[in-house]
């Protein structure tokens, strides 16, 4: 029986600037980072709150083919890539705090039926949508 999600993959160019960025930006701590054969890292950080879930931060590469990986790059390069959704519990104020340190904002804290959302970028070129929710039906989007 399938108990929880335990892990989730991260895609990155930089191993080393993505935990950085998660760990001393977002406030993720770090959990594993080992080496497992040439040029392939296990590394995984996770919410300190949270420590069921592991996002692993993964360079494209084996076991993808080489075609799927040069995707995986070209949008973290173009900073297309999809990345996370983050539970917040003041949007707008941890959008304000994160602009503080650098951190690049793709769209301002806006008003939406489940809540108020905001979009960031990491430092990888993935998106990490911010969201301070409430309650909603299905009326709310008509």
């Amino acid at each position: 029986m399938i108990k929880n999600v335990s892990l989730m993959i991260v895609y990155c160019l930089d191993q080393d600037a993505a935990r950085d960025f998660y760990v001393d930006v977002l406030g993720f701590v770090p959990r594993t980072d080992i080496s497992m054969g040439e040029d392939f890292r296990w590394v995984t950080i996770c919410h300190p709150d949270h420590p069921e879930l592991e996002l692993t931060l993964m360079k494209p590469g084996p076991p993808q083919d080489p075609e799927t990986a040069g995707f995986y790059r070209r949008q973290l390069e173009k900073g297309q890539a999809g990345g996370l959704g983050l539970r917040v519990d003041d949007c707008r104020r941890t959008c304000a705090e994160l602009t503080a340190k650098g951190v690049t904002v793709l769209q301002e804290p806006e008003e939406r039926p489940y809540g108020v959302e905001a979009v960031i970028r990491d430092n990888q070129g993935n998106w990490l949508v911010l969201v301070e929710p409430r309650e909603f039906t299905p009326e709310d989007f008509a």
